[in-house]
């Protein structure tokens, strides 16, 4: 009997040692799975980098969305906020206005918008809904222009309606807002980015052959 206990304790603990090594592991994103295997590989062989820790990844994903009215119409900012937190997961920040425009009416510490930063698995699972269903549903969408890179490895990009997300039920949206979106890499080059992106399938127009060449010579 003393034998069959322990035998029975022992695969009790192996069990219990196989369910935390699995939470331990967790869930792991497609996206992030991908950068794993197939990302890694092709940049360094496209830029020959000796080290791991040298290619490039992603850090932040970061969305931004104004509300003109929000300080005559707290409703409208309560709706972005909602809207918001559906399309990215997470709470957004309210932002507040920096310094007064007296053109726009609008005096410092005024509300103007609000803007949430993803990373980690957040971020990898909004960038395979943007890549995979947002952007394809935007009208008469041809893919994202290589010239949005801020010549520091980032890239910054509009969006016209918050309705090309399925977060979103269009019978329920007060107005149309648009949002700005910022993808944030530990890139040193444009050219970096540009192929990390593309490698992760981001719609990304291809760059003509002559700007190539004048990168490439300069």
């Amino acid at each position: 009997m003393a034998k069959e206990r322990k035998t029975v304790k022992n695969k009790d603990s192996k069990t219990k040692k196989k369910t935390m090594q699995s939470k331990a592991v967790g869930y792991i994103p497609n996206l992030q799975n991908r950068y794993l295997n197939e990302v890694i590989p092709s940049l360094t062989k496209r830029f020959s980098y000796k080290n791991i820790m040298e290619v490039p990844k992603l850090t932040t994903i970061s969305i931004n969305m104004g509300v003109g009215d929000a300080k005559l119409n707290p409703k409208a900012l309560e709706s972005a906020v909602d809207e918001l937190t559906m399309i990215s997961g997470q709470k957004p920040v309210v932002t507040l206005s920096k310094k007064d425009i007296s053109n726009f009416k609008v005096r410092k510490g005024f509300p103007v918008g609000c803007k949430v930063t993803m990373r980690g698995k957040r971020m990898y699972e909004f960038l395979e809904r943007l890549i995979a269903v947002a952007l394809p549903r935007t009208r008469d969408f041809r893919g994202l222009s290589f010239k949005s890179f801020d010549r520091r490895g980032n890239f910054n990009f509009g969006v016209k309606e918050q309705i090309i997300f399925t977060e979103i039920n269009y019978d329920k949206i007060d107005s149309i807002r648009g949002m700005d979106i910022n993808i944030t890499t530990t890139a040193t080059s444009d050219d970096e980015a540009y192929w990390l992106l593309k490698e992760f399938g981001f719609p990304l127009m291809d760059k003509p052959r002559k700007s190539e060449e004048t990168i490439e010579a300069a």
